[in-house]
């Protein structure tokens, strides 16, 4: 019984109770206290000290604001991808002056230019091949970071534009110089009206391997560049033609690199007393499906133990299945963070898909190095996910490593890290970023990016609020992240769910079951209760989430 009894003092070691501070004992001593320490309180009063951890903080957000009860173990579910923000294309090239197909890196020229090669002018007429980078059928896009499970590449199989119609009017942004010129993009735009669409051309040799849409337009507005060096857009000298036939965009920024490059349907201009126009309708809907998992734990215990009064907590058994409750809820916890999605037939087990092994595949990725991760590249990377046509800042919970919430605090709360001086006038980017000497009479402008803006218990929890250009980010610590490649996770928590099985009466959902085994039903003096939980995980839109590693 010695080793029951261990308790900690100051200093880091140990009194074994069960030692004798009493010494000397012996015949006539009979008025000493000669009990021993196995049975002296030491003035412990009613209290034990216990270490009460936030152990199930993304378990316990889902289960309260994202649960969603299923009838069958392995259930679909439907994703919704609205595109009416997605009628966008690349020109990937044009039918010349001399109507032959031009995939080559060249200067854009009017097909009634006359082979002059001069600027494009209002009145011009435009041949230009458009390919997309997202699938038409379900609207799935690519998501920044993630190359193994892209949506699609420029002008591969299924992401022919379907949205062009006769009378839209398209932006097209244009360029200073050629791309090999060291000209920066998109300077300025051209901007036409669409008199003819045909969204199965028939190309030449060079595009055989892509799938554009060709549209015949009329230019509105003339750019006032130099040059419209279409494929310069792209890194890596891409072109149509190459063996390759795609152009990988999943790890570029949007707002940084694609929507510089991207033509976008920019309304529509009809003559008077015309009639109704054509039309066209998306496909939004992809679906998906999810497995439920089985945890079990189980408490037993000896009758005799169960009637047996102990110090400190004297009923044994309500102390043991207390602590089971919280070993079930960590299981579950872990599992909804780690686990991966397969079903063993063979064995008749499923396991349900974990969040980091969800993002990992599909999701945004992002990196985080505590030592050299800058309030500038985390912008970035908030730029990246926040995106307000695909994500919701405010329905984005983020869990993160105990490091990265001790940097995140230091980088909302110290001027160091936080504060650049700008001397006035210098946002037209020509300014230092250095600080005032001393004694300068003038005033700088402090730039504060992050701030720490409140903290609060949501569900037990404990939430830090950081003030952002892109809108409050709410912080949770996970103490399961230590120690393991994920620093940090940004769950919307509008596209996840947990599934607890339910159905024809009967709850699966966390329960325990009183009495699976006892004297009375077995012959076996003891008793043994079963806690049990048959639930699965829902994750949908993985554009919505993102990893940092």
């Amino acid at each position: 019984m010695a080793d029951l009894f261990q308790v900690g003092v100051r200093g880091g070691s140990q009194t074994d109770l069960t030692v004798s501070d009493v010494t000397g004992l012996g015949p006539g001593d009979g008025t000493n206290l000669s009990t021993g320490d196995l049975r002296r309180k030491y003035n412990f009063g009613d209290r034990v000290s216990e270490l009460n951890l936030a152990q199930d903080p993304f378990f316990r957000f889902l289960s309260k604001v994202s649960k969603k009860p299923t009838d069958d173990p392995s259930f679909k579910f439907a994703e919704k991808r609205p595109s009416y923000h997605k009628r966008y294309a690349y020109v990937m090239g044009y039918v010349g002056s001399d109507g032959a197909d031009d995939f080559t890196n060249a200067i854009l020229e009017a097909y009634n230019d006359g082979g002059t090669g001069a600027n494009v002018a209002v009145g011009d007429t435009l041949k230009l091949y458009m390919a997309g980078d997202y699938k038409t059928d379900g609207n799935k896009q690519n998501i920044y970071g993630n190359t193994t499970n892209k949506a699609a590449d420029v002008g591969v199989s299924g992401t022919t534009p379907q949205f062009f119609l006769p009378n839209q009017l398209i932006k097209i942004p244009t360029m200073t110089a050629n791309q090999d010129s060291g000209a920066s993009w998109g300077k300025s735009y051209m901007l036409c009206r669409i008199t003819e669409v045909d969204s199965s051309p028939n190309g030449g040799a060079t595009i055989d391997s892509k799938y554009p849409a060709k549209v015949t337009c009329v230019v509105v507005k003339a750019t006032d560049s130099s040059y419209i060096d279409y494929a310069g857009w792209w890194t890596d000298d891409f072109s149509p033609g190459n063996a390759d036939g795609d152009e990988q965009v999943a790890d570029q920024s949007i707002a940084d690199t694609l929507e510089r490059a991207r033509t976008y349907v920019v309304g529509s201009a009809f003559s008077e007393g015309s009639g109704y126009p054509e039309t066209w309708k998306d496909q939004p809907y992809s679906t998906n499906y999810g497995l439920t998992q089985i945890w079990k734990t189980s408490m037993a215990m000896t009758n005799t133990a169960r009637a047996t009064t102990l110090k400190f907590e004297p009923n044994e058994w309500a102390r043991v299945w207390k602590e089971k409750l919280i070993e079930h809820k960590w299981d579950i916890e872990t599992s909804l963070l780690f686990g991966s999605q397969y079903e063993d037939s063979t064995n008749g087990i499923q396991y349900t898909q974990g969040v980091v092994d969800y993002i990992t595949q599909y999701g945004n990725q992002f990196s985080l190095d505590t030592s050299t991760k800058t309030s500038d590249s985390f912008l970035d990377d908030m730029s990246n996910l926040l995106d307000p046509r695909y994500n919701s800042g405010g329905a984005t919970l983020f869990f993160v490593s105990t490091a990265v919430y001790n940097w995140m605090h230091k980088l909302g709360g110290y001027i160091a890290n936080n504060v650049a001086s700008v001397q006035p006038g210098g946002f037209d980017g020509t300014a230092s970023t250095a600080a005032f000497p001393a004694g300068s009479s003038s005033a700088s402008l402090a730039r504060a990016d992050i701030a720490i803006t409140g903290k609060k218990k949501v569900l037990g929890v404990d939430i830090t609020t950081f003030n952002t250009p892109y809108g409050d980010m709410n912080v949770a610590r996970n103490i399961h992240l230590d120690g393991t490649g994920v620093k940090m996770l940004g769950v919307n928590l509008k596209n996840c769910a947990y599934r607890p099985l339910v159905g024809n009466g009967i709850n699966r959902d966390t329960s325990v079951y009183v009495g699976v085994q006892t004297l009375e039903n077995s012959g076996v003096d003891r008793r043994v209760d079963l806690i049990l939980t048959e639930a699965g995980m829902e994750f949908s839109m993985p554009e919505s989430h993102a990893i940092w590693t």
